[in-house]
């Protein structure tokens, strides 16, 4: 009989192509399927002394895979033991499990871990301390036989740098005001529509980190459905470092389910808004928050919409050079929705940097704008000149404003929706927002938006890091890999 180690807080990831959204895959930072630590004759050890921790040989991760990352194993690693080796508690009751969630149910047949009363040699082990960033937590043990013929290679999540936000989103404030704060209603409208992510709000210079229970709620059953979630914050920048403190806090925040957020957007708003804003200020904070998250994380420079008049006194140049992509807020207000985004994704491009600009779903009558919110004809006008422009994504603000209308035109809207297709059959759009997402990821190709030679290399060389099959074609096992959510990696110091 063998016995398996289990990832906490579910069964063991379906061996074969992933799954959209497979929170189990969330939970970890690398992941070895159980054949390849057989192979090595390597072996999982798990406490219960305190939080469940469990190591790897670093010679798997530097061997196999080529990085010190945390490292969890699926499907579930089984050492061959004697047949009598459970003779003595055959038909005993589970014991209970530490480490388990709020009201997480106890599986029949499961038990604690006995630690060898020899210690064995963890000399140069790589730890999984549950709880930890990018960890996985393996404190289950299945006594359940395992099947002895070799496992199929298990696709993986590649988190070793985040991804951006492409696609389709939309911008939360009010939790309240969103459905009704119905998280549940939030997710089918967002699965419904067509989103990839959503933004949502974790603080502010005068509010502080105050989303904790919101999160809790928001990120499990987001990623769940295959909706990444990204944090944003608006820095007052006049006290820099509690701004960057503050923002590593709702970056660093795990849920009890074991989600953080997907990235995070910093608002650098004007001195209009109450902004303490200087280009030396601003770029103080972008520099020592991406000093602090390392350069693999994805971060979002929200700036306004960059009119001639703005460009002249907002410090673009300062602010945006340590960001992953650049989010204009276009809000058109009595001007016209095409001719502000081609302006706006125009004059950003000359930045390097993938422009993902926010359009306008409120009633801006407030600021000079046209009564009620933008008519769904506005709204397509927007998304069409925006792809056109060479946008690579597009979101709106906000939620709690859009009307039916604007969430019919949104999903009905033919622009950044990604799909399966050969190479010849995407559009321009869909190839650059690929190759965009290919270079975050690590595998850097110019976001042209034409099919080449580099880009089919790139994608090949992410679908072998994915362990799919290397076809250099965007298929559906690819896309679900692609666009799954997952804890992006962060400094463990």
């Amino acid at each position: 009989m063998a016995t398996a180690v289990e990832l906490a807080g579910g069964a063991p990831p379906p061996v074969g192509p992933l799954a959209r959204g497979n929170r189990a895959l969330t939970a970890a930072g690398v992941m070895l399927a159980s054949t390849t630590v057989s192979t090595l004759g390597l072996v999982a050890l798990a406490e219960l002394r305190g939080s469940p921790a469990a190591t790897l040989q670093r010679g798997v991760v530097a061997e196999v895979l080529g990085v010190e990352s945390p490292v969890a194993v699926f499907p579930p690693l089984g050492r061959q033991s004697s047949d009598d080796d459970h003779d003595d508690d055959e038909g005993a009751p589970p014991a209970p499990v530490e480490g388990r969630g709020p009201g997480e149910d106890v599986e029949h047949g499961l038990h604690r871990v006995s630690v060898p009363a020899k210690p064995m040699n963890n000399e140069g082990a790589v730890p999984l301390p549950g709880g930890a960033i990018g960890g996985a937590q393996l404190s289950r043990v299945s006594r359940t036989p395992w099947p002895t013929t070799t496992a199929e290679p298990t696709v993986v999540v590649p988190s070793d740098t985040g991804a951006l936000p492409l696609g389709r989103g939309m911008w939360l404030y009010l939790p309240q005001e969103v459905e009704g704060g119905d998280v549940d209603a939030l997710v089918t409208r967002a699965e419904k529509v067509g989103l990839t992510h959503v933004y949502v709000r974790t603080g502010s210079s005068r509010q502080g980190f105050y989303a904790q229970q919101y999160m809790d709620e928001l990120l499990p059953k987001a990623h769940a459905a295959g909706v990444r979630v990204y944090g944003w914050d608006f820095p007052y920048l006049d006290d820099v470092d509690a701004d960057v403190a503050r923002s590593l806090a709702a970056i660093a925040y795990t849920t009890p389910s074991g989600d953080r957020i997907d990235g995070f957007a910093a608002d650098i708003e004007t001195p209009a808004e109450g902004t303490n804003l200087s280009a030396e200020g601003a770029a103080a904070y972008g520099e020592r928050l991406r000093a602090a998250v390392g350069p693999t994380y994805p971060l979002v420079a929200v700036v306004p919409r960059p009119s001639p008049n703005r460009q002249a006194d907002y410090p673009y140049h300062a602010i945006i050079p340590p960001y992953d992509a650049v989010a204009p807020m276009t809000y058109w207000l009595n001007r016209q929705p095409d001719t502000d985004v081609i302006n706006d994704v125009s004059y950003l491009s000359q930045f390097g940097k993938p422009v993902v600009p926010i359009g306008q779903a409120y009633d801006g009558a407030r600021e000079g704008g046209r009564p009620g919110p933008p008519p769904a004809e506005e709204i397509q006008r927007f998304l069409s000149a925006a792809q056109q422009v060479g946008a690579v994504g597009a979101s709106f603000w906000s939620w709690q404003h859009a009307t039916e209308a604007i969430w019919g035109a949104i999903e009905t809207a033919p622009e950044f929706r990604w799909e399966a297709k050969a190479p010849t059959d995407l559009r321009s759009d869909q190839v650059r927002a690929l190759q965009a997402q290919l270079t975050k990821l690590g595998h850097p190709v110019p976001a042209s938006g034409a099919w080449d030679d580099l880009t089919t290399s790139a994608l090949q060389a992410y679908q072998a890091r994915a362990r799919l099959t290397e076809s250099g074609i965007l298929d559906g096992d690819t896309l679900s890999v692609l666009l799954a959510p997952f804890n992006p990696a962060l400094p463990l110091g």
